[in-house]
Parts: structure tokens; C-alpha cells; sequence
């Protein structure tokens, strides 16, 4: 074979061959590109998922936020003004007796604490709260009055109450604030204080946790009451 051949024969051979390693090349970034473009879209797929999710969480967040928000009442200065029991007198050390107020809820709620004024110190009352259909107790709790005239509030672990259901709340003490009309005269119940109905005012002589059974309508010894929040 000549020289000329074998030269052409070269010639012909290595632009093939460097077509061939180009075209390797290509395939290699081509299939590289469509890797990266899976990961990308793969990641944008995880994003938009992780985004979708933040947004209903906010949505829910701010439906939440929506609901009716209700204050907090406590509804034993409206039922002095609505009974007129504007009259007041400290009894102290006169006795100890069971008594307090029948309420009933006009709307579903909560009791979330305790409030108790009394002319003299105690540091160990008891208050109870009772179903007034079936007498028994629902809740009891101590309170500390460390001072005179001055108010003590306990919060309480929340107690549901039912709309349009009876209940009373009483107090054992022998020291109280006899609250009554300047002529003594009867108030006249039901008394509406905000989303509180008060029934009537109940007492028992004694110390024993018993329900109390004698209605009186000219006076309310205090005072006992609680701080009440609607539910819906």
C-alpha cells in the first residue's frame, strides 16, 4: 500500500472517530441536563407541597382566629343593682351557716375562678358548687381570705355549665356582709345579670356541706360570686 493510501486512509479515519467522541460528549451533558431538570422538578414538586401545606395551616389558623371571642362577666354587682340590695351591715363571728345563690346560665359557659369578699379573715373557707335538681356536688374548693374587705380571687380548674340548667353556689362562713333594701322590703326574682339568671338565696344553720333548704328574698349575705365565660 502506498504512503499516499494509507495517509488518505488516516485522514478518512480520525474525523470519524473525533465525530464519534464529540457525540459521546453531547449524550453525556444531554443525559446530565435531564438529570438536573428531574431534581429540579422534583424539588419544585416538594416546595409547592411544603407551601400548600403552610397555607391551609394559615387558613385554619386564621378560621380559628375568626371564632366569636366572649368576655369574661361577673355578674354579682348587676344583681345588687337589679335586687336594690344597696344597704350593707358586717355580721362577724354571728354564726356559721351554709348559704349562697341559685343561678342558672342563659347560655353555655364556663366558671373559670372564684371571687369571695368578707368583713373578717378566714384562711380556710369552703365553697361549693351544686346541681340544684339533684343536690350533689359538682365542685369545692378553699379559699384563703387573708384580708378584710378585700377581695380574694381563686382560679379554679374550669367547670362547664349548661345553658338553662340550675345551679348554686354557697359559702360556710360566720362572717358576712348582709346586703338589703334601706326599708328591708323583698326583692323579686328571677334577676338578670347578664348571661347569669339569679333564682333565689339560700341558707342552712351548720358547718356540714349540706344543700341548703331556706329561701330568703329580702337579703343577700355575701360576698360569694364567680368570674363566668360563654363558650358558644
Amino acid at each position: 500500500m502506498s504512503r499516499n493510501s494509507i495517509e488518505s486512509k488516516n485522514k478518512s479515519f480520525f474525523p470519524t472517530l473525533n465525530f464519534t467522541k464529540i457525540n459521546v460528549i453531547e449524550l453525556k451533558k444531554n443525559h446530565l441536563n435531564h438529570f438536573k431538570i428531574k431534581i429540579i422538578m422534583k424539588t419544585l414538586k416538594t416546595i409547592f407541597a411544603i407551601l400548600s401545606i403552610a397555607v391551609f395551616t394559615v387558613s385554619c389558623s386564621n378560621d380559628d382566629d375568626n371564632s366569636p371571642k366572649f368576655q369574661t362577666e361577673n355578674p354579682l354587682a348587676a344583681y345588687y343593682t337589679q335586687t336594690g340590695f344597696t344597704t350593707s351591715t358586717n355580721f362577724i363571728n354571728s354564726g356559721d351557716y351554709e348559704f349562697g345563690l341559685v343561678f342558672t346560665p342563659t347560655v353555655k359557659g364556663k366558671i373559670k375562678a372564684i371571687t369571695l369578699k368578707l368583713p373578717a379573715t378566714n384562711p380556710s373557707l369552703r365553697v361549693t358548687i351544686w346541681d340544684y335538681t339533684t343536690k350533689t356536688v359538682l365542685r369545692s374548693e378553699t379559699l384563703n381570705v387573708a384580708t378584710a374587705d378585700v377581695e380574694v380571687k381563686k382560679e379554679i380548674s374550669e367547670l362547664a355549665l349548661e345553658k338553662d340548667k340550675k345551679y348554686l353556689i354557697s359559702m360556710n362562713s360566720n362572717d358576712w356582709y348582709k346586703k338589703n333594701k334601706a326599708d328591708n322590703s323583698a326583692t323579686t326574682y328571677p334577676i338578670v345579670a347578664g348571661n347569669i339568671t339569679f333564682n333565689e338565696y339560700r341558707w342552712l344553720s351548720g358547718t356540714a356541706q349540706t344543700f341548703p333548704t331556706t329561701v330568703s328574698s329580702t337579703y343577700n349575705a355575701g360576698d360569694l360570686s364567680f368570674d363566668f365565660q360563654q363558650t358558644e
